[in-house]
């Protein structure tokens, strides 16, 4: 047994470091914090070919860990394949590693398996080395670059005339100026929804990585009366952020044409999955918006958050 060990985890090593602004391709995983506390990359690499890697935010006071605060999900990202044991072994790495820091606590929201095809094994192997799930989030996604081609191709002219006959302009593009956040802060409040939007934090992103960010905006009139933002998580993906339309709006199917917007956009870009995020009230499934959205979905996985004591 202590043979197989050997050569199972020889030439495997550990780096831990100070969270790297080089690019990831999640670049949420690069951005700077205003939290007070430390973020750290834990890479295992197999000779110098790097195998997987996780960011961790480490704060000050709690020394509690999170895997990432400020971001719809972190956790553990593999680059190239790694079995069961290969994988469980990282992790204890990185458990032994926080505990050395004095760590109490880790916690660790891993991406839905669209984002991460290992996904199943992950939370798999997190629930055996006494992880506890605390919070379950479905997201609902469109998979596919040629579906996406396809389901634009098909529904195109529907739209079309819906917007010519609804006398709508559409404005689609990079980020201008940040306006539209009142607006959608506002229309969601006056709608009764929870809206958690740190205005600063994604000021900061978009100035940092503009080419990630996309608006899209519906005007009649001359008058703006909705929104989506838009966000290229990962090289291949558009993660559907935040939209609102104005409630005093009485303009029918705005809903579904900033949707198809959405993947008219998804297919300029050549991504292979639309990510249309989770649809919860704070204590039960938001069934209407999960119906609507089902239209323009294919898939569905969950977005688990897993936490642990040291």
């Amino acid at each position: 047994m202590e043979t197989h060990k050997k050569e199972l985890f020889e030439n495997y090593h550990l780096e831990v470091s100070q969270a790297s602004l080089e690019e990831k391709d999640y670049f949420l995983a690069q951005c700077e914090s205003s939290l007070k506390g430390e973020a750290l990359d834990f890479i295992l690499f197999k000779k110098e070919k790097k195998k997987a890697w996780i960011t961790v935010f480490i704060f000050e006071e709690t020394k509690k860990a999170i895997s990432l605060p400020e971001a719809p999900f972190g956790g553990i990202w593999l680059e190239s394949s790694l079995n069961s044991e290969q994988l469980e072994f990282f992790l204890n790495l990185v458990l032994d590693e926080l505990r050395l820091r004095g760590v109490q606590q880790i916690e660790i929201t891993q991406a839905p398996k669209p984002y991460e095809e290992n996904h199943d094994l992950i939370d798999y192997l997190l629930f055996k080395m006494g992880f506890q799930p605390i919070r379950i989030l479905a997201h609902q996604f469109f998979l596919g670059k040629k579906k996406i081609k396809k389901f634009i191709q098909k529904e195109e002219s529907k739209f079309h005339k819906k917007i010519k006959d609804s006398k709508i302009q559409v404005y689609q593009g990079p980020i201008q100026n940040f306006g539209f956040l009142k607006n959608i802060q506002l229309w969601n409040e006056e709608r009764g929804y929870e809206v958690s939007l740190d205005e600063v934090k994604l000021i900061n992103q978009v100035s940092g990585f503009p080419e990630r960010y996309f608006l899209i905006s519906l005007e009649k009139e001359g008058y703006i009366f909705a929104h989506t933002l838009a966000v290229r998580l990962t090289e291949n993906s558009l993660y559907y952020f935040q939209s609102a339309i104005n409630p005093k709006s009485s303009i029918k199917n705005s809903g579904e044409i900033l949707l198809f917007q959405l993947f008219k956009l998804a297919g300029d870009l050549g991504v292979e999955l639309i990510d249309l995020g989770s649809s919860d009230r704070p204590d039960s499934p938001n069934h209407s918006l999960m119906f609507f959205k089902s239209r323009f979905s294919n898939d569905i996985s969950n977005k688990v958050t897993w936490v642990r004591k040291l």
